[in-house]
């Protein structure tokens, strides 16, 4: 009898986290409980209604506050390094696998000062500071206009940090920044137009009065008299100073000890160890078999050209194409829609917790990917809609959204009781790999419809494929940007947008392109070995709850887990139990 997808937390009185097993548990539990508290005082957070949410200030990112960090995080783990490994439970050695891949890369960019370089090509210090949906209660709202009362301070900092960069030629690649600035723009308007302006235009009437009379005002006059001064003041420095003075080169190994930072930049985002040359070679054998596989779904469209040629059909042909934002938008909910009918068969456990679907905002859209998803929404990219093929929706959904993005999130925040760090650790290995496996689950989801959108899905796959070869051939060795555009054109059915905006991302974050078709590969290989050691009994089922009842975890630590999942089932099996 097959089993009925459960709610997470369903029937169940709040769990507690089970006591140390000795003593050695107990310092272990006492280091990540301390750094972790320790840190969201760090980064502005404060614990509400039992989430860590941002607080009425900004962070301090002086160079002082970064050095005290690193010392801090030095000490962490030469603490951790002295406690016995070998008297820890299982969980707990996750627990610690956990802590230290996350403070290790931590420490990294503190010691290497990536601060002095605040933002790349589509993530900005000065973006996400405006919420998506207005909040719903007052409290949050003092909160927020405590925030942007800090703006000014932040902002000097930041740009005191970007000088001291460009001083030693630790930029972001001028190519990355370009046109950036014009993001910058909406927020020193002095009226209607103004995101934060309209954010607060926008306060739910569910906000009694006179509170939400004088929250309007009081935040009004503070993105008056401080925050548009501030953006105001950013905007001058981004245009007369740092883009003039920002690195024509783009490889991370131009940079001061380049080619070290690079390295631990693919250990972070890879979280396993793994040299660029080998995350080279497995792309390249990864895009001939794609290609091959992409070749196959164009016979199947019945097209009659070259490779080329449909590629320039598929980018050029007004039916592929919405014609209002709306219509985009309307698709992505009804592939979503399509997509809760299938998760009982794809999960055994399924979250409480929502996700919405919004545009992405206006003053970042142009240089914005096509989509990003998270927990409470999925921003989908509405601008220049001849750039945003619908057959490439359907995989994008998946991804962002459900199973994707949205639904990982959930699942996280609602998972049996763990630290706080454990549920609120992310690693892009895991979280990009799992996003990505969920655009191939699809294909038996009956998600692609036609072969247009299955060529979609496997431009989606090919782009993360091709990753591997273009970020380290960018940062290690030797590509020019131009290479890399053509590199992705060639292969991929993306839009010319889409591309350029791409391998702008790539220069700009060194690294973390890689995350995605490595975690990806690692869970397919699993799965693999699942279906191979289980033969008819295997369900995915109880396969997909048990990597994502993990949360967010090291590659290394995901295949140990899901090793002994395979072989806890296979005794199971064996014994009729």
């Amino acid at each position: 009898m097959a089993a009925v997808p459960a709610m997470a937390g369903q029937d169940e009185a709040p769990q507690e986290i089970a006591k140390p097993a000795n003593a050695s548990e107990a310092k272990l539990r006492d280091l990540y409980t301390a750094e972790w508290e320790w840190r969201q005082d760090e980064f502005a957070r404060e614990k509400i209604d039992g989430r860590w949410q941002p607080s009425a200030r900004l962070p301090s990112v002086t160079p002082e506050s970064w050095q005290r960090r690193a010392a801090y995080w030095k000490q962490v783990l030469a603490t951790l390094d002295a406690i016995p490994a070998k008297d820890f439970t299982r969980e707990e050695q996750i627990n610690a696998a956990v802590f230290r891949t996350a403070v290790e890369a931590h420490h990294n960019n503190a010691v290497w000062r990536t601060y002095e370089a605040p933002f790349n090509s589509d993530t900005f210090f000065w973006g996400g500071l405006n919420p998506r949906q207005p909040f719903q209660s007052e409290a949050d709202w003092q909160r927020f206009i405590g925030r942007l009362r800090d703006i000014p301070r932040y902002f000097d900092e930041n740009i005191a940090n970007m000088e001291a960069g460009l001083s030693r030629g630790w930029s972001v690649p001028r190519s990355s920044v370009e046109g950036r600035d014009s993001t910058i723009e909406p927020y020193t308007i002095a009226g209607e137009g103004n995101p934060f302006l309209d954010t607060l235009a926008r306060m739910p009437a569910s906000i009694p009065e006179p509170a939400r009379s004088r929250l309007i005002e009081e935040g009004r006059k503070a993105v008056l008299e401080q925050v548009v001064p501030a953006y105001s003041k950013l905007l001058s420095f981004m245009r007369e100073q740092y883009l003039a003075r920002a690195r024509t080169s783009t490889a991370a190994s131009d940079l001061p000890e380049g080619r070290a930072f690079y390295k631990t930049q693919i250990d972070e985002f890879v979280t396993r160890d793994m040299t660029a040359r080998e995350i080279h070679e497995i792309g390249l054998a990864e895009v001939d078999r794609i290609s091959k596989e992409m070749r196959e779904v164009m016979k199947l469209a019945k097209f009659d050209g070259s490779f080329e040629e449909f590629l320039t059909f598929l980018r050029t042909d007004p039916q592929f194409y919405a014609k209002t934002p709306k219509e985009l938008l309307h698709y992505t909910a009804w592939i979503a829609k399509k997509a809760d009918g299938e998760l009982k068969h794809v999960l055994g456990v399924l979250p409480r917790y929502r996700f919405t679907i919004l545009p992405v905002p206006e003053d970042i859209a142009p240089i914005y990917t096509s989509g990003r998803g998270g927990l409470d929404s999925c921003l989908f990219n509405t601008y220049d809609l001849p750039s945003r093929p619908l057959y490439n929706l359907p995989a994008l959904v998946l991804h962002e959204c459900n199973p994707g993005h949205s639904l990982q999130a959930a699942l996280a925040l609602e998972a049996p009781a763990r630290p706080d760090f454990r549920q609120q650790t992310y690693f892009s290995a895991y979280g990009e790999g799992w996003a990505l496996y969920t655009e191939w689950l699809g294909t038996s989801m009956g998600i692609y419809e036609t072969p247009y959108e299955d060529f979609g899905r496997l431009t989606f796959e090919m782009w993360r494929a091709a990753r591997l070869v273009i970020d380290t051939g960018l940062h290690e060795f030797g590509w020019t940007r131009q290479q890399a555009i053509d590199y992705l054109a060639s292969h991929t059915a993306l839009a010319h947008q889409d591309i350029v905006n791409e391998v702008d991302r790539y220069i700009a974050w060194p690294g973390q392109a890689l995350s995605y078709y490595i975690g990806y590969k690692t869970i397919r290989d699993l799965r693999s070995e699942a279906e191979r050691e289980l033969g008819t009994a295997f369900d995915q089922r109880p396969f997909h709850d048990a990597i994502l009842n993990l949360g967010s975890v090291p590659l290394p630590v995901l295949e140990e887990e899901m090793r002994a999942f395979i072989a806890e089932r296979k005794k199971a099996q064996a014994g009729g139990g």
